[in-house]
């Protein structure tokens, strides 16, 4: 493997839960994410794929510090050297910020109305102070704009005057105005019109072989992932249950909750009978189950697996599954 851009290390996130009432008090906690081990090479995409509230964001904006994180280590691994992102605080932080951006889900609710496309673009150099004048702010903002596809003669209206399409390209144009080496793209296509999403995917991949840019692409949708991502690692309650190869992971998923997806995917292709549906609900994040978080509603779970946390290890290279009896399920 080359050398990485991002490592993350036992990677926990978890959030207090308080009592009603006028003496609010502790009573437990959600455990958004526990544990997650995860390491993105420098140009490459990594799919982060799971049912809502499996923690693929929480985990996404730990990494950017937009949430706070419980335990574990972030580590960029920059030209200038290795950088402990938890050990930043403070004017530290707000300046590292520019190696590492977010791409909202909503392109609605993610632009502000009352500004136009061009202060929008130009609100992250001007905010870390990464130009000497207007000028070279402007065309620092016109450069990435005609790389984004926005006509630069848009850039004075604002953005009730656009499409989805177009104001999630003028997001995109935002997140790498100060050309950061990593960004973490949270749904990016899911309120899109499926003819749309084809267009910002495609975009997002020239954009990467332009830059070099490193993605953490998150998202619920498979066919999406299956296109623009290398590597794709599947969350399940917090923690990351398989991790590989795209190609490898379509074509043989090793764990029950992946193949669980897969079969949930409505396929035309005949002679298809095998589906493994799941029993029951998700598991209460705030009392997740004993040992593997998805024996409850596995159909091949036994009492190992009530007792005893899978680890994540290689049943083949690259590929990494969370399941004591992988290697005897595996299709």
């Amino acid at each position: 493997m080359s050398a990485p851009l991002v490592e993350v290390e036992g990677l926990a996130v978890r959030f207090p839960v308080h009592s009603r009432g006028l003496f609010r008090r502790r009573v437990g906690q959600i455990h958004a994410v526990d544990g997650v081990d995860l390491r993105l090479e420098r140009g490459e995409t990594v799919g982060l794929v799971g049912e809502s509230g499996s923690g693929k964001t929480t985990l996404g904006r730990a990494i950017l510090r937009a949430v706070p994180v419980s335990e574990g280590r972030i580590r960029f691994h920059l030209e200038e050297g290795e950088v402990d992102v938890l050990a930043l605080a403070g004017e530290r932080l707000r300046r590292f910020r520019r190696h590492m951006q977010l791409v909202f889900q909503d392109p609605y609710a993610s632009l502000d109305p009352r500004m136009t496309v061009r202060d929008i673009i130009a609100e992250p150099l001007e905010a870390l102070g990464l130009a000497a004048s207007r000028a070279e702010v402007d065309e620092r903002v016109r450069e990435i704009a005609q790389r984004c596809r926005i006509n630069v003669e848009y850039l004075r209206r604002f953005p009730h005057a656009f499409s989805g399409g177009q104001r999630q390209r003028i997001g995109i144009a935002r997140a790498l105005v100060c050309n950061p080496e990593f960004l973490v793209l949270d749904e990016p296509v899911s309120a899109l019109d499926v003819s749309i999403q084809a267009d910002i995917l495609n975009l997002l991949m020239d954009l990467q072989d332009s830059f070099g840019t490193t993605y953490l692409f998150i998202t619920h949708d498979l066919a999406v992932v299956g296109q623009i991502a290398r590597r794709v690692a599947v969350m399940y309650l917090g923690r990351i249950v398989e991790l590989a190869p795209t190609e490898e992971l379509f074509q043989r998923p090793l764990h029950p909750y992946t193949r669980a997806l897969f079969s949930a995917i409505p396929s035309l292709e005949p002679g298809r009978s095998e589906r493994l549906v799941l029993a029951g609900e998700v598991p209460d994040p705030a009392h997740p189950p004993s040992g593997c978080r998805f024996h409850t509603r596995c159909p091949f779970a036994r009492p190992r697996c009530r007792e005893e946390p899978p680890e994540l290890r290689a049943l083949a290279p690259d590929h990494l599954v969370a399941c004591h009896f992988a290697e005897e399920l595996a299709p």
